[in-house]
């Protein structure tokens, strides 16, 4: 059994593996592709980063890589939040984060983009996919996201928009430094980056099941099978047939939501299925943590 569970874990780091290298590489893509070359700055220790660069080079004729900053910055906020978060999250966001400071020195650029709108909108979206691809596979790209996913696991409820509203305090910034133009253009980057965060970063939200079913006990072992999560039943009848139905109610996360309903249809081809957005819960409700 437990040759069985080492197979099963090496199997999952492997695919965690596979997806945290192909997250840094589109991540350093948009840096040194779109970024870099339009004089973009993103939100976080990578914007922070690149500020600091270029202000040595401007002022003091000394170059730092940006990668070196980046790693710096991550390793400090690693250190400080190791104790608080999974082990394998935290692992595989050191990677994710030293193959970016380690690429960025070594990419070049994919073609040329002239146009700053162009490059901040698909810069953007491009460096919001490469994060919500590592935070969708349990890992992420350090920094503020450590902050983000810790605060969203504390409180249960998503924080990039106030992280994004610390960003543009960032992009600000450079704006003072380098001018208004290009903090504009910087902060339609951060913008279209961290929508794409919040489309795919579905773990810290939530969505309710409403559940019509004749056959509540199998429905019931089904759910129960996937997710720990409470059920509450109710008691019901269908007016068009005047038949004796039951109402299962809960709450799941929304990530979750594909393998519940394909537990339930599976006991049930039959079950009606309503599913919710669910804004904020209160009250005992498990959260599955971060390994």
């Amino acid at each position: 059994m437990s040759n069985i569970n080492w197979e099963e874990e090496t199997r999952r780091d492997g695919k965690m593996l596979v997806w945290t290298v192909l997250s840094s590489v589109i991540q350093s893509l948009s840096l040194v592709t779109f970024s870099m070359p339009a004089k973009l700055y993103p939100g976080g220790f990578s914007g922070v980063s690149r500020i600091l660069s270029d202000l040595l080079l401007d002022f003091a004729g000394i170059y730092v890589p940006f990668g070196v900053f980046y790693a710096a910055f991550n390793l400090i906020i690693t250190l400080l939040v190791f104790r608080r978060i999974g082990k394998h999250f935290m692992v595989f966001s050191f990677v994710q984060f030293s193959l970016v400071s380690l690429f960025t020195l070594f990419f070049q650029p994919l073609f040329p983009v002239d146009d700053p709108l162009l490059a901040a909108v698909f810069g953007g979206v491009l460096n919001g996919f490469a994060i919500g691809l590592a935070l969708s596979h349990n890992a992420s790209s350090g920094g503020t996201d450590f902050i983000a996913v810790y605060v969203s696991s504390r409180f249960n409820r998503p924080i990039w928009n106030y992280i994004m509203a610390v960003n543009v305090f960032i992009l600000c910034l450079a704006g003072l430094l380098y001018g208004w133009e290009r903090a504009l253009y910087s902060i339609i980057f951060q913008f279209c980056s961290t929508q794409v965060v919040n489309r795919m970063h579905k773990r810290y939200r939530n969505e309710t099941l409403t559940i019509i079913t004749a056959l509540p006990e199998a429905v019931e072992e089904s759910v129960l099978a996937c997710v720990r999560h409470g059920i509450t039943r109710l008691d019901g009848e269908g007016v068009y047939a005047h038949t004796q139905r039951t109402v299962l109610y809960t709450i799941i996360n929304s990530y979750q939501e594909h393998d519940v309903v394909s537990a339930i249809l599976k006991a049930d081809p039959h079950a009606f299925i309503n599913v919710q957005e669910t804004k904020r819960v209160i009250g005992n409700y498990y959260q599955k943590p971060l390994d």
